[in-house]
């Protein structure tokens, strides 16, 4: 008598073994044409992916977000420490959430600039300061001073927003 996990077993190595010997029957010409046709359009997106970034502003942007990796990581580490108090493991979990928060409110800030003024930017937020870094050729005053109330728009209190200029 057979009992359920001998009869996955059975079935599953059955369907491996009938997977096995097409692929072992499928001429080579057949394959290559498949893995060409898969392979091509893969490296134009990464290609244009790259494209649309400047590399000073990818590499602020790695360097914020390992920073922030470190952070979220120390936190995890004492969140999940056996030695902290409840009201420890709390703080540690607000903090967590802050910066899941702050994570947010930067990508909807710098989608908001891309949207309204059609310019790429890194924004970053550090509890009442927000800075963004915008690439463009022009060191516009009136441009700054526009997206500094964009940004205002989504607080109450008044924040420290300083908007500076990189060029390509």
């Amino acid at each position: 008598m057979l009992n359920k996990q001998n009869l996955w077993f059975i079935t599953l190595f059955s369907l491996i073994l009938i997977l096995g010997i097409y692929y072992v029957t499928i001429p080579n010409e057949v394959l290559e044409e498949v893995n060409k046709k898969i392979e091509e359009p893969k490296e134009k997106e990464v290609v244009a992916e790259i494209k649309e970034e400047t590399s000073s502003l990818t590499a602020l942007r790695v360097s914020k977000e390992t920073a922030r990796k470190e952070k979220i990581e120390s936190l995890e580490n004492t969140l999940t420490s056996e030695n902290l108090t409840t009201e420890e493991k709390n703080n540690t979990y607000e903090l967590l959430k802050y910066y899941n928060e702050i994570q947010g409110k930067e990508e909807n800030f710098e989608k908001k600039i891309k949207k309204n003024y059609k310019i790429d930017c890194l924004t970053k937020i550090d509890n009442k300061n927000v800075e963004i870094v915008c690439i463009s050729k022009e060191h516009d005053k009136s441009l700054a001073n526009k997206i500094m109330r964009t940004i205002q728009e989504d607080y109450q209190e008044k924040m420290n927003i300083v908007v500076k200029f990189q060029k390509e």
